[in-house]
């Protein structure tokens, strides 16, 4: 299996401050990737940095054998990369088809055939297309958000945070999409703190802590290692 995604040596800085400290990592192409754990880890920044928001301080990021370091946000995109932001981030001013059109908006093909497809994956956001995205609730706007990314066709979705601020049965929902994009050939990397949810969904993570990977497995290895478990699923380790 070929990796769509390499990682080498990332640096990334914000002045003195140094929040990715040399990490390196593969994402096969059509499998999911999680990287998980805590706030202020490196995880964001890592996302932010392979799509472009951040210039990475060193190291190399290549997509399909294309080095993308030196590369702006809208070219990359047109590579076939895209973000689902923290927080959603949805235009709450505009209606729920018009968020799907500027999603995408680098496109000069007809968008029609994407539309009814991200519509099959969300048929609550057809009943509401004309709906302004302000209106909608915490978890129709996460659908709205990962249904805009895929509306620019990508070939890796990125996800930070799908899962932050929802009820419980929602992220349950969202974790459900994420599987049925995944089986319709959309490779995905998906930053969580949710590790539980991330690690039953993931092919492979990745744990990151203080700008450093330390560990890394499938998704089932690192859901039932003591560590994992006592730092990020809320269970002890075995004595």
């Amino acid at each position: 299996m070929s990796n769509i995604l390499e990682v080498k040596d990332l640096k990334v800085s914000y002045g003195g401050i140094e929040a990715v400290k040399g990490i390196s990592f593969d994402v096969p192409e059509g499998q999911v990737v999680t990287l998980i754990g805590a706030n202020g880890a490196g995880k964001s920044s890592t996302l932010r940095s392979i799509v472009g928001l951040e210039k990475p301080a060193a190291g190399s990021i290549k997509f399909q054998n294309m080095e993308l370091s030196a590369m702006g946000t809208e070219t990359i995109v047109t590579k076939g990369i895209t973000l689902v932001p923290e927080g959603r981030r949805v235009f709450v001013n505009l209606t729920v088809l018009e968020n799907l059109k500027m999603g995408a908006y680098m496109r000069k093909d007809s968008i029609e055939k994407d539309l009814n497809w991200v519509y099959d994956l969300f048929p609550r956001l057809k009943e509401r297309s004309w709906q302004p995205a302000g209106t909608l609730s915490g978890g129709e706007q996460q659908m709205l958000a990962i249904a805009r990314a895929l509306m620019s066709r990508p070939k890796l979705i990125m996800m930070d945070e799908p899962s932050l601020g929802l009820a419980p049965i929602v992220v349950q929902g969202v974790f459900d999409i994420i599987r049925e994009i995944n089986k319709q050939g959309v490779t995905i990397l998906l930053v969580e703190q949710n590790a539980n949810m991330a690690l039953r969904a993931a092919d492979i993570g990745y744990v990151m802590e203080t700008g450093r990977i330390t560990m890394t497995g499938t998704g089932k290895e690192l859901a039932e290692n003591d560590e994992v478990k006592a730092a990020y699923l809320g269970k002890s380790k075995k004595k």
